[in-house]
C-alpha cells in the first residue's frame, strides 16, 4: 500500500484554482459590502436577523456549512448495496465491514466516527443522488447557480438573501459577512455586514488612545445630523457596531469540555459558536470548506485527501455542537456540495468531476437517517451518480421547519417534492 504522495501543487483543476483567488478577492476593496479576509481556506460569512426579534423568537440558526470543490458522495455516504460501487472503485472503495451507521444499503465513511452520537441520537441525515437540477461540471457556475437557486434569473439573487429578506426590516445587521468574499447565496437587495471576524466588528481606530480623546464620540457627532445617504450609512454603520458588540465582546473559551480541532474549519465553528451564544440575533451563518477538488490522491482508509478532508469536517462538527450545549437545540447544519464526482476512479487515485453527491444535515428539526431514492450506478469513464433529488427540496424543507418561510418565497418559481428529511415536513 502506497505511502501518501507529497501534495501537487495541480491536484485541483485549473479553473477550481482560479475560483478559490477570485473569491477571495472578489469584493475585498468594495465600500458597500465591507472588509473581507479568510480563516485559512475556510471561510465564514454570516447572515443576521434584525435587531428587534433578537430576544424573541429568532432563537435559530442555520449553519450552511459548503465543500468547496465538488464533494464526492459516493465516498462520504457509500452504497455499498450497489455492486457497481466497489467494481468502479478496486483502489478507493471503502470496504462495507469499516462502515459506520451501516444498514442494507449505505454506510458513513469511517472519518465520520466523531458525529456518531448524533447519528445514533436521531440528529444526524444524509440525503443521496442530491443536486443540481441539470449537470454543470464548472466549479464557478455551479456554485453560482447553486447559491442562486433560481435557474433562468438573470439577477444576482441569492436564496439566503431572500431568506433574511422574507423580513421587511432593512438593518444592516439583517446579514453579516465573517470571511474574504460573501457568496452568491447571501448577494442580493438585502444588505450584509462584512468582517474579518468577530473582534473585528468595531469602529476603526477606536483604541484605548482614541477613546480617551473622545474620537468617536466627535464622529457620532459630526455623522448624526447629516441627512444625504452617506451619512445614513456612516449612522447605519454606528448602530451596526453597537448592536455587534455582545458578539464581538464574547468569552473566547469554549463551553462543555469541547475541544476544537487546530485546522481552519475548527477555528472558524468555534467562532460561530461564540456568535450563536452572544444572543445577538444571528439566523443563519455560513461557513466555505475548501480542498474537496481530488482529481488526485483520494485514497483509502490509511491515507489520501478523502480521509483527511472528511476527518476536518467530523471533528469540527462534533466540536461545534458539543461547546453549544442547550443551544444546540437551536441549531441546524446543512452541508452541500456544487457536485459530486464521477461513478469510476481515474488512473491517479482520483476522481474527476461528476454530477449527484449527498447533503448531510445535523442538528434541530432533522429526522435522522438515510433520505432520498437511489438511482443505482453504472459504469464508464462518464458515469456519474444521478440526481433524483433536487436539493432546493432539501432546503425548502429546512426553511419551512425552521423559518416558516414558504418555497415560493425563497425559491421562487420551484415546486418542492417531499424528501421528509426534517420533522413536520
Amino acid at each position: 500500500m502506497p505511502s501518501s504522495p507529497a501534495p501537487e501543487p495541480d491536484a485541483c483543476c485549473r479553473e477550481y484554482a482560479d475560483l478559490s483567488l477570485s473569491r477571495r478577492g472578489f469584493l475585498g476593496g468594495v465600500l458597500a459590502t465591507g472588509v473581507a479576509t479568510t480563516i485559512g481556506s475556510t471561510v465564514v460569512q454570516v447572515a443576521q436577523a434584525p435587531a428587534a426579534r433578537a430576544a424573541g423568537d429568532a432563537r435559530r440558526v442555520l449553519v450552511v456549512l459548503s465543500l468547496r470543490g465538488a464533494a464526492d458522495g459516493l465516498s462520504l455516504v457509500v452504497p455499498h448495496g450497489d455492486p457497481v460501487y466497489a467494481r468502479a472503485r478496486p483502489r478507493l472503495a471503502v470496504p462495507t465491514d469499516q462502515l459506520l451507521a451501516r444498514d442494507d444499503f449505505f454506510g458513513l465513511h469511517p472519518a465520520f466516527a466523531p458525529l456518531l452520537p448524533l447519528w445514533s441520537s436521531g440528529r444526524m441525515a444524509a440525503v443521496h443522488a442530491a443536486g443540481l437540477p441539470a449537470r454543470n461540471r464548472s466549479h464557478f457556475s455551479a456554485m453560482e447557480e447553486l447559491e442562486n437557486a433560481a435557474p433562468g434569473s438573470a439577477r444576482r439573487n441569492g436564496w439566503l438573501n431572500r431568506l433574511v429578506g422574507v423580513d421587511t426590516d432593512s438593518s444592516p445587521l439583517q446579514a453579516v459577512h465573517l470571511g474574504a468574499a460573501a457568496p452568491t447565496a447571501l448577494y442580493g437587495a438585502h444588505p450584509f455586514l462584512t468582517a474579518p471576524k468577530l473582534e473585528d466588528v468595531k469602529l476603526a481606530g477606536a483604541d484605548q488612545w482614541d477613546v480617551k480623546k473622545g474620537r468617536p464620540r466627535s464622529l457620532r457627532t459630526l455623522w448624526n445630523g447629516q441627512r444625504d445617504p452617506l451619512g445614513r450609512a456612516v449612522q447605519a454603520a454606528f448602530a451596526a457596531v453597537d448592536a455587534f458588540e455582545p458578539a464581538r465582546t464574547s468569552p473566547t473559551d469554549p463551553l462543555h469540555g469541547a475541544t476544537y480541532p487546530t485546522h481552519d474549519l475548527g477555528r472558524a465553528l468555534a467562532q460561530v459558536a461564540r456568535l450563536v451564544r452572544s444572543g445577538v440575533g444571528t439566523q443563519v451563518v455560513t461557513v466555505d470548506h475548501g480542498d474537496w477538488d481530488m482529481h488526485t490522491d483520494v485514497g483509502n482508509l490509511e491515507w489520501g485527501a478523502m480521509k483527511q478532508k472528511t476527518g476536518e469536517v467530523a471533528g469540527a462538527l462534533a466540536a461545534f455542537f458539543t461547546d453549544l450545549g442547550p443551544d444546540a437545540d437551536q441549531v441546524t447544519v446543512v452541508c452541500l456540495s456544487e457536485f459530486g464526482r464521477r461513478v469510476e476512479e481515474n488512473a491517479n487515485w482520483g476522481l474527476d468531476h461528476g454530477y449527484g453527491t449527498a447533503m448531510l444535515l445535523l442538528g434541530a428539526g432533522v429526522r435522522g437517517g438515510y433520505h432520498g431514492s437511489w438511482p443505482g450506478l453504472q459504469t464508464g469513464w462518464d458515469a456519474d451518480l444521478l440526481v433524483t433529488t433536487d436539493y432546493r427540496s432539501v432546503l425548502a424543507e429546512v426553511v419551512k421547519a425552521r423559518f416558516g418561510s414558504s418555497s415560493a418565497q425563497v425559491f421562487p418559481g420551484f415546486t418542492p417534492t417531499r424528501v421528509g428529511v426534517m420533522h413536520g415536513q
